[in-house]
């Protein structure tokens, strides 16, 4: 009855050991740098990684994906299937037409344009002088691949890589 016991104990141990064995703290995650950012107190740190160890525990081994579904165009899909991802991201949205509210007599990295419709958007790449002074120009900011975006002020203009700010 003993061994039966310890060879109880020896598997149940073993099994918390494998969930244990996945959980890395909080501490091996992060950087210096991060963590004092973040600004937790160690005992934060104590109360959030047992959390994060119990959460992980309790969560199952693996989850089998679901069997793909096929759907012929235009039909609607399940409500249990996620919609298919965009093939190239960032060129599901629109482009953003707008006046610039103030003159534009050029850009470079770290200029920020202010649009009328409240929007900012600060250059990344680019440099452009013009050779005259434009007053409140109608501009577009078009979606490139993977979140990017340019500013275009005119279509015979090189484009400059933007950030939304606001």
């Amino acid at each position: 009855m003993r061994r039966f016991f310890l060879s109880a104990l020896l598997v149940a141990s073993s099994f918390a050991a494998t969930a244990q064995d996945r959980f890395v703290p909080v501490e091996q995650r992060l950087s210096a740098a991060q963590l004092a950012e973040v600004g937790l107190s160690p005992a934060q740190l104590q109360v959030l990684n047992r959390v994060l160890r119990e959460a992980e525990a309790a969560a199952p081994a693996s989850n089998p994906a679901p069997a793909p579904v096929a759907a012929s165009a235009g039909a609607p899909l399940p409500a249990n299937v996620p919609a298919p991802a965009a093939m190239h991201l960032g060129l599901e949205e629109g482009p953003v037409s707008a006046r610039v509210v103030g003159d534009v007599a050029g850009w470079e990295p770290g200029t920020v344009f202010t649009l009328d419709n409240g929007q900012q958007w600060q250059v990344m790449k680019g440099q452009m002088k013009l050779r005259k002074t434009l007053q409140a120009p109608q501009i577009e900011v078009i979606p490139g691949i993977a979140g990017r975006w340019f500013l275009q002020v005119d279509e015979d203009l090189p484009k400059a890589r933007v950030f939304r700010l606001r």
